[in-house]
């Protein structure tokens, strides 16, 4: 019997490869990344952690989408743009990104040429991976009426638009640049001709696309690029401003591409007046996401990458739009989530929400679940789950968020308890670098008028060194990449240029906790003042010269609670490098400082003033170096000194104990006052003049 034609050797083995199924290496794939996520939770999450099981929630979605949910057919083809047509539409999203037009009427006939051009190939734009830049940048740019030209093009293709991975960012730009306008006309409706068609209001538009949605919400929930676009979309019925970054955080990628527009009005989604069939229409499309829901499918959204932030919203929503009461309804979000009452370790709630603290996706879901449900809900979830338990909870990557959402809510006596139980863990946290939970530890003792002396007694000892607390320590000056002097004229010369110091998340988080301690009076503000004022002028200029360190000294010389003798030590320590610090990108900005610093200490303004005037060749060829002088108005100070001095002192005000400039004491000639001075006063007074008179200033 003829044996089967084989190859052999490395052809024939590469042939094989080839002809392995798709299913295998998909199911190969997921195995792996389903094996890997595991073996990473077990190295982080204690023993009775209930993990999110990934690969049985994807079978739970596809379920329930196959089952539940109606589908949308295939996505239709638009057709595509010619040569010519893409080239001219490359060439016009290339004007307006550089906005290479005389004036406001140039660019607006410029628009309107392209929209001529454009009509009929809308949806080919849209969907264009090359011309949808410029199909979004004309949105932002529109007017109400070409914008609602644009609904009507996209009217009945939303459903497919919105999954598109180039159209979806156009309908967001699209809703984001109509929601202003349907605030407007609430307060002026659009003006109707007699006998002519009627002009559609924003409102209908918009209730329009959504009616061609609704019907597949729970397909789209998890859509990778439509659940982005219904997000926006939600943001926008509800009222809420997009500019909020927790808000952003849940609606936009980290990979999006920002297309900038230069426009003089343009618009942004701040908090709105929305009609009340936008409210009603939020409340339908958030009970027409989720009904049908059971517990578990639900459950599963939480570990879903686009179902999670868009969960995260419908939550958020429903909590702040309807009520805390809408937790109490058995068809709500929360309610489907943790149905359990009361919540426990042992119930399925209890497990659920162990589950999420550990899971990168799951655990931002419990965030807004702990930012946001009623009192009477988080108190249980807080006495049952997390009382006693912070300070371990807080040693992991990913819990640590959750317990910083947590510290926010709880009461007087429960904080006092937490920062009890904080204090052992705060020398591993900080070796950890969990310093976020430190700060908001700090932050809340601050509201809630609690005590911050053992923080302020742990953080010492987790930070000490030889002479006791060291700020270098917290701020990370000995770690590699800390700042030096940079002898290239590019970090001082460009406006935009930064240092080339590699980007530390360490040195980002100590520096943020050494401006929340100083923040507040007391133990923890001390240490942060006492330590700045020991450390030397070399040290002072290397943390001045840091991007991130030199945030912190800029803190403190311009704290409310930072005394006068804290500020004349601190700046004291830069005297005779006042020119070289004002030419760096970062210590600039300490010179900046300096000035706030200064009040009550008019004679080492002056003294400060004096070396920038030094150093002014070197100020006026350097960008930054230009701002300091601009800053310092040094224009002023050259060419009228005694000018300069009076709006220095009015500036500052008596600072408590202002110290005066003994030249610039204002007498009258023949007011009382000046009958009365003393010797020191009147020969103070001769010395003013006759320096005047010499300078021709007076």
């Amino acid at each position: 019997m003829p044996k089967e034609g084989k190859k052999r050797g490395r052809r024939g083995e590469k042939k094989r490869k080839l002809e392995q199924s798709d299913e295998e290496i998909e199911h190969t794939h997921k195995k792996h990344k389903h094996d890997k996520s595991h073996s990473h939770v077990e190295s982080t999450a204690p023993a009775d952690f209930v993990p999110l099981e990934n690969g049985q929630h994807q079978d739970n979605l596809e379920t329930q989408d196959a089952t539940s949910y109606s589908q949308p057919g295939e996505m239709p083809f638009y057709g595509m743009l010619d040569e010519e047509e893409q080239e001219y539409f490359k060439r016009a999203d290339e004007m307006l990104e550089l906005n290479d037009f005389a004036n406001a009427e140039d660019r607006s006939i410029f628009l309107a040429n392209v929209y001529k051009e454009a009509e009929g190939k809308e949806l080919k734009l849209a969907n264009s991976q090359s011309c949808s830049r410029l199909m979004e940048r004309l949105i932002r740019l529109s007017t109400a009426d070409q914008l609602k030209g644009l609904f009507g093009k996209f009217s009945t293709h939303f459903l497919h638009l919105v999954q598109h991975r180039f159209a979806s960012h156009c309908c967001e730009a699209l809703f984001i640049q109509g929601a202003p306008v349907v605030t407007a006309e609430m307060l002026a409706p659009p003006f109707q001709s007699t006998g002519e068609e009627p002009i559609p209001s924003m409102e209908s538009l918009f209730l329009q696309a959504i009616h061609e949605l609704e019907e597949f919400l729970g397909y789209l929930l998890t859509d990778k690029f439509a659940s982005h676009t219904l997000r926006v979309l939600l943001v926008v019925l509800s009222g809420q401003p997009l500019e909020q970054s927790a808000s952003k955080s849940m609606i936009q990628s980290k990979k999006k591409e920002h297309i900038t527009v230069h426009s003089s009005n343009e618009l942004t989604l701040e908090q709105r007046k929305v009609p009340e069939s936008f409210l009603a229409a939020l409340q339908d499309f958030i009970s027409k996401c989720v009904s049908g829901l059971d517990t578990t499918y639900i459950r599963a959204l939480a570990s879903h990458p686009s179902g999670n932030p868009t969960i995260q919203l419908l939550l958020q929503l429903e909590l702040t739009q309807f009520g805390k009461q809408k937790a109490k309804d058995e068809n709500s979000i929360i309610h489907k989530l943790l149905p359990d009452d009361p919540i426990t370790p042992e119930n399925d709630s209890g497990k659920f929400i162990n589950g999420m603290l550990y899971d990168s996706v799951g655990s931002r879901l419990l965030e807004t679940i702990i930012e946001h449900a009623p009192g009477k809900t988080f108190k249980s979830i807080y006495r049952q789950m997390f009382k006693g338990k912070l300070g371990t909870l807080s040693k992991n990557d990913t819990a640590s968020y959750v317990v910083s959402k947590i510290l926010i809510r709880l009461s007087k006596d429960d904080l006092a308890d937490a920062v009890q139980e904080f204090c052992p863990q705060i020398q591993l946290l900080v070796d950890r670098n969990r310093t976020v939970v430190i700060k908001t530890l700090i932050e809340r003792c601050a509201v809630r008028s609690v005590d911050p002396t053992p923080i302020a007694t742990a953080i010492e000892a987790a930070y000490s060194g030889p002479k006791g607390f060291e700020i270098t320590h917290l701020l990370r000056l000995n770690k590699t990449g800390s700042a030096a002097p940079s002898t290239d004229p590019a970090y001082t010369d460009s406006p935009t240029s930064n240092k080339p110091n590699t980007k530390d998340p360490e040195k980002l988080h100590g520096s943020l906790l050494a401006q929340t301690m100083l923040t507040i009076p007391g133990p923890t503000s001390d240490l942060i003042f006492d330590s700045l004022a020991q450390l030397g002028t070399p040290l002072s200029i290397s943390l001045a010269k840091d991007s991130t360190a030199s945030r912190t000294i800029q803190a403190a010389l311009s704290a409310p609670i930072a005394s006068v003798i804290f500020r004349r030590k601190m700046i004291q320590q830069f005297y005779g490098h006042i020119g070289e610090l004002a030419l760096d990108p970062s210590a600039s900005r300490v010179i900046d400082a300096i000035w706030a610093g200064t009040n009550g200490l008019a004679f080492i303004r002056e003294r400060i003033a004096e070396e920038l005037a030094e150093n002014e060749a070197a100020l006026r060829e350097s960008f930054v170096g230009r701002a300091v002088w601009r800053n310092w108005r040094m224009d002023l100070y050259k060419r009228k000194r005694h000018d300069w001095v009076l709006e220095s002192r009015k500036s500052a005000g008596d600072g408590g104990g202002f110290l005066a400039f003994p030249e610039t004491e204002l007498v009258v000639d023949m007011g009382k006052e000046n009958r009365h001075m003393s010797a020191i006063d009147k020969a103070r007074l001769k010395h003013a003049r006759d320096k005047g008179k010499g300078e021709g200033e007076w």
